[in-house]
Formats: structure tokens, sequence, C-alpha cells
């Protein structure tokens, strides 16, 4: 599963970071513009969202948010511990909210406890023709037929899918894969890009060139 922390705090955002990232893939921001600029490329399983951030209210960004029809599950981090706080940050679209300080363990449970609600919802979707797929099992399907994919080759594909259907440069796809190490060789996406069209097939996946790959779209 992959997060989205918003937190301007550095030292308490480190220490979410680091304790939430031997379960799931996590991207730190500071404010609300790097937010929208890391949600326009990638698809999130669970935002974690401070309300004083330094270019706007946290609660606003919630507001609009769910207005648009994004039902992506929040949980609320913030110091205030007021009921009325607690009220309204629930009825903005909050789906929980942690006092802070908090425990590391019960956030860990928390995040826990609503990405299984949110996968309750969540069916086999078309990402590519005759691909489906569903982010919470992380499960493939190709014709219809299962597709097993190593974690690093799963990684570049989940990139391309949340890209829905843009393009994703190397350089990007080789962020997805800093989370197993720094040293990457130079052909390395390229051998995962290939290793997936084996398994599926060459044309699942566009290679533009100049500047990266996308999936293909619908016809």
């Amino acid at each position: 599963m992959r997060l989205l922390l918003i937190e301007d705090d550095a030292m308490l955002g480190s220490a979410v970071r680091d304790g939430l990232t031997p379960h799931h893939a996590v991207d730190w921001v500071r404010t609300l513009a790097d937010a929208a600029l890391a949600r326009s490329t990638t698809t999130y399983d669970l935002v974690l969202l401070d309300l004083g951030l330094p270019d706007g209210s946290g609660l606003a960004w919630l507001t609009q948010l769910r207005r648009s029809g994004d039902s992506t599950p929040v949980l609320i981090l913030t110091a205030r511990d007021a009921v009325g706080h607690r009220i309204e940050g629930l009825d903005s679209g909050a789906d929980d909210y942690l006092v802070k300080p908090f425990d590391l363990d019960e956030l860990i449970a928390r995040c826990r406890a609503l990405l299984r609600r949110a996968s309750e919802h969540v069916a086999l979707r078309e990402v590519a023709p005759g691909v489906d797929y569903d982010p919470q099992a992380r499960r493939i399907l190709y014709h219809h037929q299962a597709v097993y994919l190593s974690a690093r080759e799963m990684a570049v594909f989940e990139r391309l899918v949340a890209a829905r259907g843009g393009i994703v440069s190397k350089g990007q796809i080789e962020e997805s894969l800093y989370d197993w190490s720094r040293d990457i060789d130079s052909n390395t996406v390229e051998v995962h890009i290939s290793s997936i069209r084996h398994k599926m097939s060459r044309d699942v996946i566009q290679t533009v060139r100049g500047m990266g790959y996308r999936l293909a779209t619908q016809t």
C-alpha cells in the first residue's frame, strides 16, 4: 500500500515516515502544493493529513477533496484535541482523527484498520486493454488469467497504473524502486519492463521515445 503523509513538522514527519515504511510505501510532503503534485502522478491508498500547513488549511483541503468525489481514506493528525475540533474534522470528511502526540503503534493500527475498511469497496478494474488490476490484493489478470510479478516488477507496474495512461519517465520509475535499493543499474527499468511484457504482451506497455513509458490506452 502507498500512503501520502502531509506534515510540515520535520521531526514528526520523519518519525512517522520511518515508522510506517516497514509496512507501507510512504511519500512525505510538507505543503498542500506538494501534495497536489504528488497526487497528480500517484494513486494513494491512504492520506495522513496535518491541519496546520504552511500554504493553507488541511481542513479546507479535505473539504475540497470530498466535494470533488475523491473517497481516498484520510486520517487527520493534529494537536487540536477539543471535541469540537474532532467533530469538525470528521464532518469535513476525515475517516479517523488522531491527536498529537500519539503512539506509533496506535497509528499503525489505525492505518491498518482504514486500509482494511477501504478494501471492502475495491474491485478489479481494467487499467489497459485486457489487463485487470485489484490494488488492494495487488492482483493482476491478463485476459482473465492470473499474472504473477516480482516485487520490483509490481512496483514498476503500479507506477504506470498510477499515471492513468500518462507518460512516466525512466527516472520516475527508478524512484519507485528505491524502497529495495538505492543502487540501481542503468538498465534496471528496461529489464523489468521487458519482463512484464513477456508475462502479458509487448503491447501492454508502450515506449514513448525520449520520454518514457505508459500503459496502453483503452481501444
